[in-house]
């Protein structure tokens, strides 16, 4: 999958794209039915691999399809009945309803995106913790507000990057486990009860279903669309963490100021003398967006209204997949940024040294304390990275 307007998007391979999410509905739909068939409610002449008749060929037929009912359950359902026939063409679907597919397939989609995401970010927590450590003491200017402020170091920048992605790794790791669902047409699993003969045992059908795709079992959840709104807000938690990497790369790349560099910058069509910090560039292209997207989320959540939303629910799916995407390139892009990142020591060492006496504030503190002023005005930057770097420790052994 790739789009022109998204450079980088072929990053994300077919982690939620149209052919990636009719997968995920046949797979849900084919986990039903081998529940039915165990469960012993269809007959074992219904069991069939549903998987085997669907393709990413049918990926417009069910899209196109899918504008007459509001939603692409229906298309597909009536295309598995026509190609298997007999009694897995009556059992397929019995005691589901669109909403269920359509949910638990996202839920298949959202974990690939998030399986994905958890790798490049333990990658980017060795890549800066090694660095931290290496650069733990060479000497850089440290600004606030775009000005030079006080003496720090090049570790203790990598350090606040690092904690910055640790927050990330928390969010990802704090989700609830992606739950499936099956509580049919209003949510109240009317149908399966009526197929079980007993609420208990249609309860039971729905934890086989999550067994069955490996995720959660759970009540039904058509009204509570929490679900969807903490995977968007722990997805621009992390854009959030590679955009600072990003925006401090692409500042510190200025050829006035020379301390940090892209590994592989980009050319202009037109100025050849140019080396512009594309990677950096894409991850703050992403950072800037994704924050309306999980918005539209939390919009599309607060419209619920009855059973089913008319428009809200139906606003999800989009915003979802496409912020996944944008998630996974930007993680992608900032694991190779970090892996390539170049750092002038020694411009970093001048650029402090040529902003003058910075060390105001140190004689007032120590002559506050009635101390004699330190020769290196660093602080705690040792003892605030060990804690930085003991944290990234902790994470990495438990991963």
């Amino acid at each position: 999958m790739t789009d022109l307007l998204w450079p980088g998007d072929h990053r994300a391979g077919q982690i939620f794209s149209d052919a990636a999410y009719l997968a995920a509905m046949v797979r849900v739909e084919n986990a039903w039915l081998g529940v039915l068939v165990d469960a012993g409610i269809a007959p074992a002449s219904a069991r069939a691999d549903l998987t085997a008749v669907i393709s990413a060929t049918d990926v417009e037929a069910v899209a196109v399809a899918a504008e007459a009912t509001g939603n692409p359950v229906p298309g597909l359902v009536e295309l598995l009945r026509e190609r298997t026939g007999g009694e897995p063409a009556h059992w397929v679907h019995r005691g589901l309803t669109s909403q269920d597919v359509v949910d638990t397939a996202l839920m298949l989609c959202v974990r690939d995106a998030l399986d994905r995401i958890r790798g490049e970010v333990t990658t980017q927590v060795r890549t800066l913790a090694a660095r931290a450590e290496t650069h733990r003491d060479s000497p850089m200017l440290a600004r606030t507000l775009t000005q030079p402020a006080l003496p720090s170091t090049v570790g203790m920048k990598f350090a606040n990057w690092l904690a910055g992605i640790l927050d990330g790794a928390d969010s990802v790791a704090a989700l609830p486990a992606f739950p499936a669902q099956a509580g049919g047409a209003a949510g109240t699993m009317a149908a399966a009860t009526e197929l079980t003969g007993s609420p208990t045992d249609a309860i039971a059908l729905s934890g086989r279903l999550a067994t069955a795709l490996g995720l959660a079992d759970s009540p039904p959840w058509h009204t509570t669309r929490s679900v969807i709104t903490r995977v968007g807000d722990t997805l621009v938690t992390c854009c959030d963490a590679w955009a600072h990497i990003a925006n401090d790369v692409a500042a510190s790349s200025r050829p006035e100021i020379g301390e940090l560099a892209e590994g592989r910058g980009g050319g202009s069509s037109t100025m050849p003398h140019k080396n512009n910090p594309v990677l950096c560039v894409l991850i703050r292209r992403a950072a800037l967006v994704a924050p309306s997207l999980a918005a539209a989320l939390h919009a599309a959540s607060a419209a619920g209204v009855d059973e089913r939303s008319d428009g809200g629910w139906h606003a999800e799916w989009a915003a979802l997949r496409t912020l996944s995407r944008y998630a996974v390139v930007a993680a992608a892009q900032t694991t190779e940024l970090l892996a390539g990142l170049i750092i002038d020591t020694d411009r970093a060492a001048a650029n402090l040294a040529a902003a003058g006496d910075l060390l105001g504030e140190q004689r007032a503190m120590a002559q506050l304390a009635g101390r004699t002023a330190r020769r290196d005005y660093t602080g705690a930057a040792g003892h605030l990275i060990d804690a930085v770097l003991q944290r990234a420790h902790h994470f990495t052994e438990a991963t």
